[in-house]
């Protein structure tokens, strides 16, 4: 496996998801699949009213047949694409609800975590029972792995849930969670590639080119959203890999936009509920730049500026 691997898989990814997206657009409007954006989000957003939701479908389509070309086929690629497809059926059911009862509220958050909580579980007792380094977990600057034995399943089903909800939080503009996404799934990809972890660093390579393929719809001003049957399923996927390779914590440190997502939540939630004051003008932390007169253009391009030099950080710290 080598860098050609790598990006004859994306391309492959890319040329596959622009296709099923393309031809998915007439049909989500002929489903009358649209988004009904929340009443207090930003106002400039109601114009979005309308857009075709669930766009994720492709891409979950295109990722799942991509992964399986050329070689494909092992345990470790039917792993995270089984992951892929929980996580996404969660979103789907969630967009689905929301598109038939015309609302913006799908599954009760508590119906969600349990079904998060369970595949999780599941995911973590498979990694823990098989593979090379068992319930270790690389730490980075310490530079080796860490058997972390028993708490090794909730420390997996932590990160995947959180992953899976942070991307979630994470895609509120257009191209935001598609172009974040591509980039710490590319920084993931040759970080497996150094570690000769095949499946892993070509299934990141697909997933990036799968985000790059739907980023040329959801691009501002979107053609359609993936919801959160995309975005639930991105969150797997990269985490799954992620935990795959044992490198959870470099997770971390790529994936540093989606903790800032979260944490701007998590932050304002708690403020506001202790203080009654809010520390930001909107959570998640995209709407706070927007409030503050930013144009949604920018505030995607500096996320995306973020993501990549966290993603360059992580390789970095990584091959130290």
């Amino acid at each position: 496996m080598g860098i050609m691997d790598i990006g004859l898989k994306l391309l492959l990814g890319l040329i596959v998801s622009a296709v099923f997206t393309y031809l998915e657009i007439p049909i989500l409007k002929k489903k009358q699949f649209k988004q009904y954006i929340r009443e207090e989000g930003p106002e400039s957003h109601q114009k979005k009213s309308g857009t075709p939701t669930m766009g994720g479908l492709a891409m979950i389509l295109a990722l799942v047949i991509t992964t399986f070309l050329w070689r494909g086929f092992n345990v470790e690629n039917l792993v995270m694409v089984i992951i892929t497809l929980l996580f996404g059926a969660i979103g789907f059911l969630d967009d689905y609800i929301k598109v038939a009862e015309k609302h913006n509220l799908g599954l009760r958050a508590w119906q969600k975590l349990v079904l998060q909580l369970l595949f999780g579980i599941g995911l973590a007792i498979y990694v823990a029972k098989s593979g090379t380094h068992g319930t270790e977990v690389y730490i980075p600057f310490y530079g080796d792995y860490v058997d972390f034995g028993w708490f090794y399943i909730p420390f997996v089903t932590f990160v995947i849930v959180a992953m899976a909800n942070s991307v979630n939080l994470t895609d509120g503009l257009d191209g935001l969670c598609s172009g974040v996404t591509a980039i710490t799934a590319i920084a993931f990809s040759f970080i497996g590639l150094n570690l000769n972890h095949a499946a892993p660093a070509t299934f990141c390579a697909t997933l990036s080119g799968v985000c790059l393929g739907f980023l040329i719809f959801n691009k501002n001003p979107a053609k359609l959203f993936m919801g959160d049957t995309g975005s639930m399923a991105l969150g797997g996927a990269l985490a799954s890999a992620a935990i795959l390779m044992k490198m959870e914590f470099l997770l971390v440190i790529a994936g540093f936009v989606y903790v800032m997502e979260s944490l701007s939540v998590i932050i304002q939630v708690i403020s506001f509920q202790t203080t009654g004051k809010r520390v930001f003008r909107m959570s998640p932390i995209h709407h706070h730049f927007e409030l503050g007169g930013m144009s949604e253009k920018s505030v995607v391009v500096m996320f995306w500026g973020i993501a990549l030099a966290c993603s360059l950080l992580a390789y970095l710290v990584f091959r130290i």
